[in-house]
């Protein structure tokens, strides 16, 4: 078969068998690409229309337990400067937030163990009550079956947990000894059992990664099918042992992004800020590759540089309402119109 038709192939059975998708990862053109996206973009727009959802980020604390190889804000990087937001400073962003028309907040931090479960469900249960038409998203990392339990009794929707990689050699190659993948498989399917609507994804083009890895990231996720993937470029950051490493690349993420979306046609797919540091019009392209999310940064500007997971992070001086305005223009720019609700996953069986 020829690349055109395996993408037909693709999108008519979301099922490649892996050695034709070997062939189109390594050995696709421009004009494969060109067709891969726009096979993408009709498939996201049956589902979502041209609606492109918010998701308003809040990175509220910048310590972490963890030494990941990959990560600025690692425990062994002593330039990284810490910070903690109050319940109140997070609460403010969000009412903020919410008089800008955002309807899902995440609140994403390092693996901190201030944050108790006895704090953090405090803080979500006082967002829910503020604010309870909007989705509550967390990111914190691996956490026990019971502190997942309780922040989602406590009224959080979604939780965002990026595997990195279903390559368990590979994933040895990113984290230290004290990381397993198979701990990090087990929260996701947690998390899952719980009932929360899951978020896992990968860096693209990370050190070590082969095609085989990519492979196994994608039968990972057909087989787990989660509400929604985050992928972007690998983005080095001076403070780790892969400072000298080659970033990802803009084609090559963007070529991925079509895959998942005809891949997981319904899931809710991000155009990430990385894909804006790693080019000018990086989250325009991939929303013209198939993405329908976007993250704007609600943090205060006086923490934003602080939350540094890899060198040159965009949009680390703006306020929350010039990042709203800045990337309204840019999804217009590319096609697509700004919905202010909650952005749900569609069903494929309501569809």
């Amino acid at each position: 078969m020829t690349n055109h038709e395996y993408i037909d192939f693709l999108e008519q059975n979301q099922f490649l068998p892996r050695e034709d998708l070997r062939v189109l990862l390594d050995r696709h053109d421009e004009t494969d690409a060109a067709y891969l996206f726009e096979r993408a973009r009709a498939v996201r727009e049956r589902f979502y229309g041209k609606a492109v959802y918010l998701r308003g980020l809040i990175e509220f604390s910048s310590h972490c337990k963890n030494d990941c190889y990959y990560c600025g804000l690692r425990r062994s990087n002593p330039a990284a400067e810490r910070y903690r937001l109050t319940k109140e400073e997070i609460l403010f962003c969000c009412a903020e937030g919410y008089e800008l028309g955002f309807r899902t907040f995440v609140l994403q931090s390092g693996e901190d163990p201030w944050f108790t479960d006895e704090r953090m469900t405090d803080i979500v249960a006082a967002i829910r009550a503020a604010h309870p038409d909007c989705a509550i998203t967390l990111s914190l990392g691996e956490r026990s079956r019971e502190s997942y339990a309780a922040l989602f009794a406590a009224g959080a929707d979604r939780y965002l947990l990026r595997h990195e990689t279903a390559n368990a050699a590979h994933y040895a190659r990113l984290h230290p000894d004290e990381l397993r993948l198979t701990t990090r498989m087990d929260c996701l399917r947690t998390l899952r059992e719980i009932g929360y609507q899951v978020g896992c994804g990968f860096m693209v083009g990370s050190p070590g990664q082969t095609t085989d890895c990519l492979l196994d990231d994608l039968g990972f996720l057909r087989e787990f099918q989660p509400e929604m993937v985050g992928i972007g470029p690998f983005l080095p950051h001076h403070g780790t042992p892969f400072a000298g490493e080659a970033a990802g690349t803009l084609e090559q993420t963007l070529f991925l992004l079509g895959i998942l979306r005809l891949l997981l046609p319904a899931v809710l797919l991000p155009a990430t800020t990385a894909l804006g540091t790693v080019h000018a019009t990086g989250r325009e392209q991939g929303l013209r590759a198939g993405a329908n999310i976007v993250m704007p940064n609600l943090s205060p500007v006086g923490v934003r540089k602080k939350y540094l997971l890899y060198d040159n992070k965009i949009c680390t001086g703006e306020e929350a309402a010039e990042c709203r305005v800045c990337l309204q223009r840019r999804v217009e720019g590319a096609g697509y119109e700004i919905v202010a609700s909650r952005g749900d996953p569609i069903s494929i069986s309501t569809g």
